[in-house]
């Protein structure tokens, strides 16, 4: 009968309560996986704990497709250091380096400029209109890990969008005609 006559038959001699056991289940894994999200948001004290190299910018030392873990602490940021920053107006962050910081002495706020290692010239270019330095707020986190080429798979499926509703529609299917 082959796959597809197995899988349609599968889904045929479904019971409501194998149903509802499946969708309780699914409904578990993905409360867990934000549980998990929002707990590592408070143990690093960055809103993103984790993100995906998109560019070549910071080539040598990281490569495109490179996850980076990320940690937030009141320490203030210091020249050399990896940072991911968002800025107004862009809603992806950048991942660059410190390479000038100015501490305020009166409030001991540090303002910060970035540049990617791969780049010619520093970011203000990327920067809000007028803006020269980044402050606190648009700091994300500083990088204190990587995993190289993990994140090719976010990379993959967002410049591919096929592919990713070819996976959620495959894990439905095998979610749906699981026996267990």
């Amino acid at each position: 009968m082959g796959f597809i006559g197995e899988t349609v038959d599968s889904i045929k001699s479904i019971k409501i309560r194998q149903l509802l056991t499946q969708a309780i289940t699914l409904g578990m894994i993905v409360t867990s996986a934000l549980i998990i999200w929002k707990a590592l948001i408070c143990v690093t004290g960055s809103e993103s704990p984790v993100v995906v190299v998109l560019s070549e910018s910071m080539e040598p030392g990281f490569q495109r497709g490179d996850i980076l873990f990320l940690r937030m602490t009141k320490e203030p940021i210091r020249a050399g250091e990896i940072v991911v920053f968002s800025v107004d107006g862009r809603e992806i962050p950048i991942v660059h380096r410190a390479i000038k910081v100015h501490e305020r002495g009166d409030t001991k706020e540090v303002d910060v400029l970035t540049k990617g290692d791969n780049n010619d010239i520093d970011d203000i270019g990327l920067y809000a209109e007028g803006q020269l330095w980044l402050h606190r707020h648009h700091i994300m986190g500083r990088a204190v890990g990587f995993l190289p080429y993990v994140g090719w798979v976010t990379i993959i499926m967002t410049e591919k969008p096929i592919i990713k509703y070819i996976l959620i529609g495959a894990l439905g299917l095998l979610v749906i005609t699981s026996k267990d």
